[in-house]
């Protein structure tokens, strides 16, 4: 006869066994086991509460129960301190409970050995060890782990969790700093991975300690009002109810939807309104059987009060970057008040609320067969790839910047040409919106559209836009896209993606791109034929044409300061010109060697009297190098040396060198420039805006559109080079605008 023996446990350990009826006994005798060996390694250690700490780890492995993760999960759970604050090891852990547990508990256990400053607080460039962030370090090699395992993030948010709920016993100074970095960090990653049960806690008990008083203001509120809303609740609920099942809607489940204080307050800070003018204070929510349903019970909802406009939102059809599916919209009852209703079904429902836990399975041999969990790891390990810098040589405070920039910061949502929702940080440009999509479209991005009209690369995104983005064929970023100050990129993210594709180039490349950059900046200037690569890079102080050439490509060199190297040096050898009185002789040696004085800034050696002219075929300006032609009837006529009319070697004997003399302070130059466009409305109107707010006159502009690429022919009268530089750069940053040149001919 065989006797069964009832095995009698601790109340806590059985409170937490039964929550999991879904393990097997070889699970439970694994979570049996890290029970005790925690309760044994904490023995003695109290909590500021005057409790025992092992309360502490079994809190969280309730947490983790609640969520209904595996053995392995909770019973690192359970040990998850037992490396940090006693004298077990990783090597015990991991011949006592396997690799997996060893490994969650190592994900979780703070570097030892360092020492500590709060997150915020500014580095000692004079002594960065002594300031080295411990926390920071931790949480970088906690976000790390978690690309392995995403399971190392849900114990430390169940582990932070239950330590916000007990917070109150730490020192007022450390209850912000904590609560500030749950606040940036640990509930937005909540967020990321869709849980929104610990989210909203974690969010609500951090508000509670930064800005106690709007937390009570809020609460109190809330609490005033609380029987009216549950009564009001539970009658909308019987009336839904009703019609549903009028229309053949059964087994729903309709309750109250609490509202969180922590998302009340920004709502009322964003839309600058009181509690009252927030809608969704009064909600329900609606539970059906499946997604078909979803969508009748709106046309319901909206039949039986009048929907409010531009608070109706379609997670369903457009899910949330964190997998969040469900219907929103807001409505008006009969006697004007709001309330917001969500839609959705029970496993929509499971999966807002228990995120990336929902999807875990633990059947023997299930492992990897739920394709949404698939999706879900996937898609944290594309953001975890994207946040690492390629050269693995950022600081921890870097890397975790970065992570509360692109992963953990207030988000826009904006959505594809194919409806597809993007969430990026506030702030985010179209580049940015480039390089979320893909690395490739960054790379390639050459213009976008908001809405289907053209709009600057460095656009700053608006909630609700829709996005597109127009590429090349081939190619590559610009190094502008760098310059901070130009506003083209917002997110560390993109910048990374930019950096690594110029890192990831060779020299030669380098170098390639460096030839053109130059030669397309000379070219803008209008001084390409006359002005050698070597003679710039001497400029710059270069031994070598092809270091000059590699700085340019890999960014270190801007266009900017070539512009200002050129024409610096065109006013110098111009200055020094005028001071030698330079003149140089004519080609026909019987003439005088008189020397005319300077008419309207062009000092011409040659015959007494003799006038001249700028020619119209090419427009010398002064730091031009120029040349005369002694015309029959019309004097000299000066052209620039690279002019085609003054190519070849016939009527050499016409030809008479001249120089720029004396500049008259009230002289204008006519120059003709090429515009090229994305053609759009109201082009014409912003490059003419541009031109004359640098007081320039247009005496002439032709405008030729070809497949929506406009091609503008304008000539200008400027001063002198600087002018004209200044306005190539203005024109070159009006919207659609790809190229703008100073034409030779």
């Amino acid at each position: 006869m065989v006797t069964s023996t009832t095995v009698t446990y601790p109340r806590d350990l059985q409170a937490l066994l039964d929550v999991l009826p879904h393990l097997n006994p070889s699970d439970k005798a694994l979570i049996e086991r890290a029970y005790y060996r925690a309760e044994q390694a904490h023995a003695g250690q109290t909590r500021k509460s005057g409790e025992p700490y092992f309360t502490h780890c079994v809190a969280v492995a309730g947490i983790l129960a609640d969520l209904r993760m595996d053995a392995e999960t909770i019973a690192a759970g359970l040990l998850h301190d037992v490396v940090e604050d006693t004298s077990v090891t990783l090597e015990d852990l991991r011949d006592e409970f396997g690799a997996v547990v060893a490994q969650l508990v190592n994900g979780v256990t703070k570097l030892a050995h360092l020492p500590m400053k709060p997150i915020g607080q500014k580095t000692d460039s004079n002594n960065r060890s002594s300031t080295f962030n411990k926390e920071v370090e931790y949480i970088r090699k906690m976000l790390m782990m978690m690309n392995d395992d995403i399971r190392v993030v849900l114990v430390k948010l169940s582990d932070r969790l239950h330590n916000m709920r007990t917070l109150g016993f730490m020192k007022p100074e450390k209850q912000e700093e904590i609560a500030h970095e749950t606040l940036e960090i640990f509930a937005p990653l909540a967020n990321r991975l869709g849980i929104w049960q610990i989210k909203w806690e974690l969010e609500d008990l951090s508000f509670r300690y930064i800005d106690p008083d709007a937390y009570r203001m809020i609460a109190s509120k809330l609490d005033e009002k609380r029987g009216d809303r549950e009564r009001y609740i539970q009658t909308i609920g019987d009336r839904l109810r009703a019609e549903l099942e009028a229309h053949g809607i059964h087994n729903t489940m309709i309750s109250g939807r609490p509202k969180h204080i922590y998302s009340i307050y920004k709502k009322m800070r964003r839309k600058d309104v009181s509690l009252e003018g927030i809608y969704d204070v009064r909600a329900v929510r609606v539970i059906v059987e499946d997604e078909i349903q979803c969508y009748p019970v709106l046309g319901i909802v909206h039949k039986l009060w009048r929907p409010i406009g531009k608070e109706f939102d379609d997670y369903i059809a457009a899910p949330k970057d964190n997998f969040y599916r469900s219907l929103h919209t807001a409505v008006r009852d009969e006697n004007g008040k709001t309330l917001e209703v969500q839609i959705r079904t029970r496993e929509m429902h499971e999966d807002a609320e228990y995120g990336i836990a929902a999807h875990w399975r633990y059947k023997e041999g299930n492992k990897g067969t739920d394709e949404a969990f698939n999706r879900r790891i996937e898609y944290l390990r594309r953001l975890m790839d994207d946040v690492r810098d390629d050269g693995q040589q950022e600081s921890s405070q870097a890397f975790v910047d970065r992570m509360k920039e692109e992963v953990f910061e207030e988000r826009v949502y904006v959505s594809t040409p194919k409806g597809d929702l993007i969430d990026l940080p506030i702030g985010a440009t179209a580049i940015d919106f480039a390089y979320h999509i893909h690395t490739e479209i960054g790379h390639r991005c050459r213009g976008a559209k908001v809405g289907g009209k053209l709009v600057p690369l460095t656009y700053q995104i608006k909630m609700g836009d829709q996005v597109e983005i127009m590429t090349a064929s081939r190619g590559g970023p610009s190094m502008d896209w760098l310059n901070e100050a130009l506003g083209y990129v917002k997110t560390s993210r993109a910048r990374a993606k930019i950096r690594h594709w110029f890192k990831r180039q060779n020299r030669d490349k380098h170098i390639t791109w460096g030839r053109e950059s130059l030669e397309r900046e000379l070219k803008r200037l209008g001084v390409l034929e006359r002005t050698s690569f070597e003679a710039v890079s001497k400029l710059f102080e270069y031994e070598k044409l092809e270091d000059f050439l590699a700085d340019i490509g890999v960014g270190d060199i801007s266009g900017a300061q070539i512009t200002n190297r050129v024409l610096e040096d065109e006013r110098r050898r111009e200055e020094a010109s005028r001071l030698a009185n330079l003149t140089l002789k004519p080609n026909l040696a019987t003439r005088s060697t008189d020397t005319l004085p300077a008419v309207g800034g062009v000092t011409v050696m040659g015959l007494e009297g003799l006038m001249y002219s700028l020619a119209k075929c090419c427009t010398p300006m002064p730091g031009d190098e120029i040349v005369g032609y002694i015309t029959r009837g019309r004097g000299v006529s000066v052209h620039r040396a690279d002019c085609s009319n003054m190519r070849g070697n016939h009527d050499l004997e016409r030809r008479i060198d001249v120089t720029w003399g004396n500049t008259a302070p009230v002289q204008r130059y006519v120059v003709p420039l090429e515009i090229t466009a994305h053609d759009r409305e109201g082009l014409l109107r912003d490059v003419s805006t541009v031109i004359a707010d640098e007081k320039i006159n247009i005496t002439s502009v032709d405008v030729i559109t070809r497949q929506q690429i406009a091609t503008l022919h304008l000539k200008i009268e400027i001063r002198g080079p600087e002018q004209l530089a200044r306005i190539l750069n203005r024109v070159s940053g009006v919207t659609s605008v790809v190229d703008v040149q100073r034409l030779r001919q």
